[in-house]
């Protein structure tokens, strides 16, 4: 398995609608993404102590190749093109061997 980290860095000024990704844009990754090997996704949100980051989005694939075709796919605009109805933050994107 591998899996594909999303997170969103906190910044003075930074906004995140956490609604709008749960109820919108994390439903569009699993539809998006389902057909390209897309096992789980876990998003984690910080306490409300002050903390680095305002989301960190957790994406489990069976391999890399599944993430390789799901950043390469078409859906993949969609799912990027929607970061900006949720957020003014420009999400880091990274794999992790598990």
């Amino acid at each position: 398995m591998t899996t594909l980290m999303v997170t969103y860095l906190n910044a003075e000024g930074a906004t995140f609608d956490r609604e709008y990704y749960l109820s919108t844009h994390a439903p569009l990754v699993r539809s998006a993404w389902s057909e390209f090997g897309l096992q789980s996704a876990e998003v984690l949100f910080p306490s409300s102590d002050p903390q680095p980051f305002a989301c960190v989005a957790i994406l489990r694939f069976s391999d890399q190749a599944s993430i390789n075709m799901a950043l390469s796919s078409a859906k993949a605009a969609e799912v990027i093109g929607d970061v900006k109805n949720f957020t003014n933050i420009a999400p880091s994107i990274f794999c992790a061997d598990d």
